[in-house]
């Protein structure tokens, strides 16, 4: 196993329902380290710009809109393999099909508003710590 780092985000849905508290005991009970964290209401430009890669879906524009809604925590997560314990820990992107106890089991009302974001693969987290922590290595 690797020390890897990874970008976490508390989405807009979860920080209104109260449950960023919860989430982040969940990533400390699974032994992520938080090195970095920081409140951020993104402009509907920076969501665009973090969503970029998405730009040509369909789904494109209510999820930029979703997240400059209203604050989210960003967070650089660092341990062994964490960007796919954090992926399994996150649960499937529909909450319908997470599992049991899982982040968007336990929180996220649909595929859009589904409580937390994480990076799926070294490349991706690379791009998206620079994008809220410019300066950090991803490891």
């Amino acid at each position: 196993m690797s020390i890897e780092r990874t970008l976490a985000i508390i989405k807009p849905d979860a920080m209104e329902a109260g449950h960023a508290g919860d989430i982040i005991r969940i990533f400390e009970a699974n032994h992520f380290k938080i090195i970095a964290a920081r409140l951020v209401n993104l402009s509907k430009q920076e969501a665009e710009g973090f969503y970029a890669v998405h730009h040509s879906k369909e789904f494109f524009a209510s999820l930029t809109a979703f997240m400059s809604s209203g604050p989210a925590l960003v967070m650089v997560l660092e341990g062994e393999d964490i960007i796919a314990r954090l992926r399994e820990v996150m649960g499937a992107t529909n909450p319908a099909h997470a599992a049991p106890g899982t982040i968007r089991k336990l929180y996220a009302t649909n595929v859009e508003r589904n409580a937390v974001h994480g990076s799926d693969a070294p490349e991706t987290a690379a791009f998206e710590i620079a994008y809220f922590f410019p300066g950090m290595e991803s490891v």
